[in-house]
């Protein structure tokens, strides 16, 4: 088990890594620089395309291409011809909100968590977007809705109230899409940061990276720590399996809002790391646009 550099990606703040088997690479975001990132791991061919607003997350979309959610709207991305063709909005009626992070359940529904974007209202919200029907909100009351993810059997959803400090569980049900019997499944003490982005590898375990806690820890499914991995940055935000056998974990990281002596004394915020797991991780869900 070993962590390296992946990419010297001097991010702002990187987040939303996904991992696209089609042709190799880590697709991940810059927030507040509103770029879309891609890196080849064969060749290490690093490319990057401008947003037209604040970016929260991306997911890849089944057929090909991407889906952005966008403080302008959520659209399906072009990567390769940088075109954007906006499909809805989330968060309208609150301008100071923006789209945080977000994936796709088992049926590829997109779900996206909002947050307030000067980090002091409660005004962010869960939200569910469908092809079929209008975007609905499911959860609210939340300064930064943050990471997602599904057990291996759909039959649970986690979700991070990061200013909270919390990760929650839901009961899920795949075929309806709905959520209940939310209860707390971890509370992460002060010493060890925010929770931000999540992902559930193989085994059904959570990892939860730790903003301003130099980590990322990996739960058991009674919300334990199994185990913990120290980075040489303080700010890791969000992380994805992909790789040979989807056992490469990537962690994006932030250098946004650290002093001159923090950026001193780590040097490689922004950057994209990956981490060589014991165990697998499961391909991200994607997006279907249109049901057949």
């Amino acid at each position: 088990m070993s962590l390296n550099l992946a990419l010297n990606s001097n991010c702002l703040l990187g987040e939303s890594p996904v991992w696209s088997p089609v042709d190799q690479s880590i697709y991940f975001i810059d927030t507040k620089k509103m770029s879309i990132n891609r890196f080849c791991i064969s060749n290490s061919l690093f490319e990057t395309i401008p947003t037209p607003s604040e970016i929260g997350c991306i997911v890849l979309k089944r057929g090909g291409g991407i889906v952005a959610a966008m403080q302008s709207g959520l659209a399906f991305v072009d990567f390769t011809v940088k075109e954007y063709a906006f499909f809805c909005t989330i968060d309208s009626d609150i301008l100071t909100n923006r789209p945080n992070d977000g994936k796709c359940d088992g049926a590829g529904r997109l779900w996206v968590a909002s947050m307030d974007n000067k980090e002091v209202s409660s005004s962010g919200r869960l939200w569910k977007v469908s092809p079929t029907t209008a975007p609905e909100i499911v959860d609210s009351n939340f300064v930064i809705g943050n990471g997602i993810d599904w057990s291996p059997d759909s039959k649970k959803m986690y979700f991070t109230d990061s200013v909270n400090r919390a990760i929650y569980i839901y009961d899920f049900d795949l075929g309806s899409g709905t959520i209940g019997n939310k209860e707390m499944f971890v509370k992460i003490p002060e010493d060890d940061g925010f929770p931000d982005g999540l992902v559930v590898d193989g085994q059904g375990f959570v990892w939860s990276a730790h903003w301003d806690g130099w980590r990322v820890t990996r739960y058991a499914l009674d919300g334990s720590i199994d185990k913990v991995v120290n980075l040489p940055v303080p700010r890791p935000t969000s992380l994805a399996f992909g790789g040979a056998n989807l056992s490469s974990l990537f962690i994006t990281s932030a250098s946004y809002g650290l002093s001159s002596a923090e950026l001193m004394n780590a040097p490689l915020s922004g950057g994209l790391f990956v981490y060589d797991s014991t165990v697998s991780g499961r391909l991200s869900n994607q997006y279907i646009a249109e049901i057949s």
